[in-house]
């Protein structure tokens, strides 16, 4: 994995730090200890985010089920040392699919925004139609207007 993380915010890396160690393991039942209670959610299905540590976790936790052969690779910080951004690749059933996480962390390194971007449509369409059987009936509770 590529990384230019150097100059990341000491609260910042050791949450990327034990982020990367709850993905390695495929269970984020101890994401809430790094995830502040207003954090969003920014989903590559929806224009509107989803609020709330809950509505990350819950999303997150399940991504990472749903996910097949996910693999980091490479990792960017701001200049700011507190925004990060992770290359990734897995599949979802036959589809292969590419993505980046961008995430924003706050000074105490909670994370504060999440957000994901996937292509190409048809690795997107085929995440959303697992992910919406899975948490379509929850989800809507956490959105607010853009």
């Amino acid at each position: 994995m590529t990384s230019t993380l150097s100059h990341l915010h000491p609260a910042a890396a050791a949450s990327l730090a034990a982020w990367h160690g709850l993905v390695a393991s495929r269970n984020l039942d101890d994401l809430a200890a790094i995830v502040h209670p207003d954090a969003v959610f920014r989903s590559p299905m929806a224009i509107t985010a989803y609020h709330s540590a809950a509505a990350l976790t819950l999303a997150v936790s399940t991504v990472i089920q749903v996910f097949e052969n996910f693999t980091y690779h490479r990792e960017l910080a701001s200049e700011d040392g507190l925004n990060v951004v992770l290359e990734f690749s897995a599949n979802v059933g036959d589809r292969q699919l590419k993505g980046i996480d961008l995430i924003r962390f706050d000074e105490q390194g909670k994370i504060v925004e999440f957000e994901v971007m996937v292509r190409p449509f048809t690795g997107l369409q085929a995440l959303g139609k697992e992910m919406g059987a899975r948490l379509g009936h929850l989800l809507p509770a956490f959105k607010t207007a853009v």
